[in-house]
């Protein structure tokens, strides 16, 4: 099994964000908590996954990432994505930073 992490959307502004080892998020992927294993990653999913956090965010779901040296990357294309914010618009979204 590959590393993993849990990302889903912000309610406030639609911003993916990482869940983080405080259960809290964050929309920088390099502080996210990464899963190990299967059993980690299921026991991430479900602290994601209540009644408490989906006043926060919706839809929360493991996603496969790398480590590249000290930084966490996403593995599937998608997620790449989601992590820069829109690529027609380089000016706008995380990348604009």
């Amino acid at each position: 099994m590959s590393l993993q992490v849990v990302t889903a959307n912000r309610l406030d502004d639609g911003l993916a964000v990482f869940m983080t080892a405080d259960d809290g998020w964050s929309t920088d992927i390099r502080d996210a908590v990464c899963a190990q294993d299967a059993k980690q990653a299921d026991a991430l999913l479900a602290r994601a996954d209540t009644d408490v956090q989906q006043i926060t965010v919706v839809g929360p779901y493991l996603i496969d990432v790398a480590q590249e040296g000290d930084v966490l990357v996403p593995t599937k294309y998608r997620e790449v994505l989601r992590t820069l914010g829109p690529s027609v618009r380089t000016d706008l979204g995380y990348q604009a930073g």
